[in-house]
């Protein structure tokens, strides 16, 4: 199992697609190839945009299909991270 601290990463306020892009292809889309589980944590995260959200996640669900969701887990998320998340799931489910 794979956890990511996203405060770490991208502080407060999550907006930086670069790090979000580089979480992917560095953390994130290889762990899935390893078929791990992967936590995304957003301990003291107080917003984040969707373009960032998009950034992290869109192209593993473009690539692995809707199940790529079953492997992660989004852990400490507020209710603004939390409607942020859905709707780009969302969105990504009804593109696929």
């Amino acid at each position: 199992m794979r956890e990511i601290k996203i405060f770490e990463r991208a502080g407060g306020f999550a907006e930086n697609k670069d790090v979000a892009r580089e979480l992917r292809i560095t953390e994130i889309l290889p762990a899935l190839e390893r078929n791990e589980e992967i936590i995304l944590d957003f301990e003291n995260v107080t917003a984040v945009t969707q373009s960032f959200i998009h950034a992290l996640i869109s192209d593993a669900i473009r690539k692995r299909g809707i199940e790529a969701l079953s492997k992660i887990a989004f852990k400490n998320c507020n209710e603004t991270v939390k409607k942020v998340i859905r709707i780009v799931t969302d969105y990504m489910q009804s593109a696929i």
